[in-house]
């Protein structure tokens, strides 16, 4: 069965954006940006929140762009036909290869778990993959942690009344030092 997996970059005291909106610190060096493209080729769907659509939408057509090296144009010709669910309650239409979200977070995840393309979900934007954390919905945890304190912000992991216990299967620091930290759901 396919896995649903939350990636996302962090800061060390644990927001993904900054209290000004700002996620600037969070830009990759070449060996991170390699390996983010390494495992977005090995999704098979993408499932997010309205915001993190919206900020997503800039890579629909960034491989147009004449100025943007072979890594950029790479990583956007992979993200750009990956199927996307978005879910919102105030967009009437999304573009590219995205859908608006027709059923439930359960309902969606269990839909695409059921389809027969290879390759796990991603899950992005930290409400959306809270609630899908507090349903049982997410098997992995996968962070990008950079060393900067941001003081606030959207927390990566919104309060959860629900405990999860993981297991760490895989770490390694890049030269940025930048962390990498993928944790599984301990069942």
């Amino acid at each position: 069965m396919r896995s649903v997996i939350y990636s996302m970059s962090v800061s060390l005291d644990g927001y993904i954006v900054g209290p000004d909106g700002s996620f600037d610190w969070t830009t990759p060096d070449e060996d991170v940006f390699r390996f983010v493209t390494d495992q977005t080729r090995e999704l098979a769907a993408h499932v997010m929140g309205r915001r993190l659509y919206e900020t997503m939408l800039y890579w629909e057509t960034a491989d147009q762009v004449p100025s943007l090296d072979y890594d950029t144009v790479e990583w956007a010709s992979i993200w750009r036909p990956l199927p996307k669910v978005v879910f919102s309650t105030t967009l009437s239409a999304v573009e590219g290869n995205a859908r608006l979200a027709s059923g439930s977070l359960v309902e969606e995840i269990e839909r695409l778990r059921a389809e027969p393309a290879d390759g796990d979900i991603g899950i992005g934007g930290a409400t959306l993959a809270s609630e899908a954390a507090q349903l049982g919905l997410i098997d992995e945890f996968r962070l990008f942690v950079y060393p900067v304190l941001v003081g606030g912000g959207v927390p990566f992991y919104p309060q959860c009344e629900r405990r999860l216990d993981l297991e760490l299967i895989e770490s390694r620091t890049f030269s940025s030092r930048a962390v990498y930290v993928r944790y599984r759901l301990a069942r």
